[in-house]
C-alpha cells in the first residue's frame, strides 16, 4: 500500500477535477449543469491566505469563474480537498468564502471533498455564528465524503471522476483487489486519449496499491473477465503504470523493492492475457516469459496482440532472448 504522508493528495485531487471538471459536476451536482455555460469556465490562480493567529499559510486548492447561461454574469466554484481530519475546518472555509467574496465580489459555490479514510462520522457542513435571541451567520458549503460512499454506487457511472473516486470510498479490506479491478474496467470503457487515461489510472493506482496476496486476488478476478478487449486495456493500463513506476524510481533513486513488486505483477499480468488467449503455456514457454527483463516484458505486452498462438510466441520469445 501506498504511503499516504509521501502522497501529494492537493495535487492529485486538483488535477483531477480541474481535467474533469464538467464530469466532476455532472457525477455529484447534475444541477449546477443546468445553470452554468460548460464553454466558460476558467480556473483562477491559487489564492493565499495567512492565519495572522495561528502563523500558517493557506493555499486555495481551485477556484473556476463560470458564467450563467444565457446572461452576462458570472459566479464561482471554489472546491477544497480535505485530506485529514481537522477541527475547525469549518471556520477556514468561511474565512476562504469572505476573502473570495470580498476580492472578487460575485456569488460563490463552495465545496470541499473530504478525502480521509478516517473518522468516518459525518463531516460538519456548514459555520454558524449565533446568539440566545437570534442567529447572526449561517453559512453552508457541499460536501462530498467519500469515506461514505458506496463504490458499488458507481460501477455504472461511465464518468472518469467515478472511475478513479471509486478508489477513495468506503472500501472493505477484503475488497480493495476487486475494487481496483472494476475501476480499471470502467476506464478501459471510457475511450479517453491516452493522458487523460493515464491521469485516472495513475490516480488509481496510487490509492489502492496491492500487496503480493492482494494482487494474486487481483489476477484471479482478472482472469474472469470474459472480454478479451478489456482484458487488453487493464493490460495496457497496468503496463503504463510499470513504466510510470520505473521512471519514479530513477528519480527518487531508492525504488528497487518496489520495482521488484511491480516486476513480478506484470510478468503474472502478462502469463494471463497469454494464458487466456492460447491456452495453457508449456513451462518452457512460461519460464522464458518469466526471464524477460522489464522492457522486454512491455514489448511482449505489446507485441502478444499481433501473435496468434504459442508458436507465434516462441518465435518471438527465441528473437527477443536471442538479441538479449
Amino acid at each position: 500500500m501506498a504511503n499516504q504522508d509521501a502522497i501529494d493528495h492537493d495535487r492529485l485531487f486538483k488535477e483531477l477535477i480541474s481535467t474533469f471538471f464538467l464530469e466532476f459536476l455532472e457525477l455529484f451536482f447534475p444541477q449546477v449543469l443546468d445553470y452554468l455555460e460548460p464553454e466558460s469556465v476558467t480556473f483562477q490562480d491559487k489564492e493565499v491566505f495567512t492565519d495572522v493567529t495561528r502563523g500558517e499559510r493557506y493555499e486555495t486548492d481551485l477556484l473556476a469563474e463560470v458564467r450563467f447561461q444565457e446572461e452576462d454574469s458570472y459566479f464561482l466554484i471554489h472546491l477544497e480537498n480535505q485530506a485529514s481530519s481537522e477541527s475547525n475546518f469549518n471556520q477556514r472555509m468561511f474565512r476562504y468564502f469572505a476573502r473570495l467574496h470580498e476580492k472578487f465580489n460575485l456569488p460563490i459555490y463552495p465545496i470541499v471533498i473530504f478525502s480521509y479514510d478516517q473518522p468516518q462520522k459525518q463531516a460538519i457542513h456548514y459555520y454558524q455564528v449565533e446568539f440566545p435571541d437570534f442567529q447572526v451567520l449561517q453559512f453552508n458549503y457541499r460536501v462530498i465524503q467519500l469515506n461514505r460512499l458506496n463504490w458499488r454506487d458507481f460501477l455504472n457511472q461511465a464518468n472518469p471522476v467515478a472511475c478513479a473516486l471509486m478508489s477513495k470510498m468506503n472500501i472493505a479490506p477484503a475488497e480493495r483487489p476487486r475494487v481496483k479491478l472494476e475501476c480499471l474496467r470502467l476506464l478501459a470503457t471510457l475511450q479517453l486519449d491516452p493522458a487523460r487515461m493515464q491521469l485516472i489510472s495513475g490516480f488509481v493506482d496510487t490509492y489502492l496499491r496491492l500487496s503480493a496476496r492482494e494482487l494474486e486476488v487481483f489476477n484471479q478476478e482478472f482472469e474472469q473477465i470474459e472480454s478479451t478487449t478489456v482484458k487488453e486495456e487493464i493490460m495496457e493500463i497496468t503496463t503504463s503504470w510499470k513504466e510510470e513506476g520505473k521512471r519514479e524510481g530513477k528519480r527518487e533513486g531508492k525504488q528497487e523493492g518496489k520495482q521488484e513488486g511491480k516486476q513480478e505483477g506484470k510478468q503474472e499480468l502478462i502469463l494471463n492475457l497469454l494464458t487466456y488467449r492460447f491456452g495453457e503455456l508449456s513451462s518452457q514457454t512460461q519460464a522464458e516469459i518469466m526471464s524477460l527483463n522489464s522492457s522486454q516484458l512491455d514489448e511482449l505486452g505489446l507485441a502478444s496482440y499481433n501473435l496468434e498462438n504459442e508458436q507465434d510466441l516462441r518465435r518471438w520469445l527465441a528473437n527477443s532472448l536471442g538479441n538479449n
